[in-house]
């Protein structure tokens, strides 16, 4: 159930209309990266969790909420930055005054071409915020689909790769501002950013254990292979050499990668090596992985009626009855 209280989370103000900004501010409106798409990748990934990790859900709809709010200060801003637009669209009868400042047809060629206001802005919503990006192409799910992979240790790393994109993104649009107001909430913005970015690191670290992302383990043969797939100079760093940062395993530098693939048959031929990890042990962890996360999920839902949400006197009697079944 969502409640809608009228005062934004952080109060946003605009010392003066802006339409050119206003479309770069759509970006955080109904681009990739925007609100938008954070809100709803975050709602639909909380279904998942909702039993099996009710912790995780808890945090997942409270940061969803938060985004919505997000989108709300982001459109405020938008709909500030335009001011004027919309009121001097409604003179349909005579020439606005928007057009008339932009002093006869080649200006407003011009202005169109160069793309200083969005042209939706003036065609479509009249002013007011759409939900398209910068450039005017239209929100698409297609944008989340892949973040809701129903496994919280792969859907929390989209988390903060979604959160580190959103924070960037920010960082551009404050370069291409100079209204002190508007620099406020996205340094607000921004900042929240950080902060869900830490959220998501925190929850993600009490799954455990959470490498590799999912159940299954990565086969012993093939984790530390590093091939060198470039000529020239070669360069050497932790991704290549030393022990690998989560499984801790010997980095194998494959110097000459075709040579390689050639002597092991397609790399069918080849045995582990600086590794402790052995086929037969990743073996046991993957069924004892798999009897593990599919117990946890199937006791915290069983087959059988389901009831979303529970009134208290619900919860109360089913307290009885676990604590009689203990008896």
């Amino acid at each position: 159930m969502f409640y809608h209280v009228k005062d934004l989370q952080y109060n946003a103000r605009v010392s003066r209309p802006d339409p050119a900004f206003a479309t770069l501010l759509l970006e955080q409106f109904g681009g990739a990266n925007g609100e938008l798409a954070a809100a709803l990748r975050y709602f639909g990934q909380a279904f998942a969790a909702r039993n099996p990790f009710p912790d995780k859900y808890d945090l997942l709809m409270d940061i969803a909420t938060e985004e919505f709010s997000h989108l709300e200060i982001v459109g405020a801003t938008i709909q500030m930055l335009l001011q004027g637009v919309n009121g001097d669209l409604k003179k349909a009868a005579d020439e606005s005054e928007i057009m008339q400042m932009l002093d006869g047809r080649k200006a407003k060629e011009e202005i169109i071409h160069r793309s200083m206001i969005a042209p939706q802005f003036l065609t479509s919503s009249g002013g007011g915020p759409a939900y398209t990006n910068s450039q005017g192409v239209p929100w698409s799910a297609a944008y989340i689909n892949g973040d809701c992979n129903g496994d919280l240790t792969v859907d929390l790393r989209s988390d903060i790769a979604a959160e580190s994109r959103a924070k960037i993104t920010y960082e551009y649009l404050l370069q291409f501002t100079d209204d002190p107001y508007v620099k406020d909430t996205l340094n607000f913005l921004m900042t929240r950013e950080v902060a869900h970015y830490q959220m998501f690191e925190a929850a993600l670290e009490t799954i455990q254990p959470n490498f590799p992302p999912g159940v299954l383990q990565s086969d012993p043969r093939y984790s530390n292979l590093y091939f060198n797939m470039s000529s020239g100079s070669d360069i050497r760093g932790p991704w290549n050499e030393g022990e690998s940062s989560q499984l801790g395993e010997t980095w194998q530098f494959i110097e000459d990668p075709v040579s390689y693939v050639l002597k092991t048959n397609g790399l069918t031929d080849i045995a582990p090596k600086g590794t402790a990890r052995t086929l037969k042990g990743v073996d046991e962890i993957d069924h004892g992985m798999s009897a593990q996360r599919s117990e946890e999920i199937n006791m915290a839902v069983p087959i059988g009626e389901q009831v979303w949400s529970q009134s208290a006197k619900d919860q109360e009697l089913e307290n009885g009855s676990t604590h009689r079944s203990k008896k």
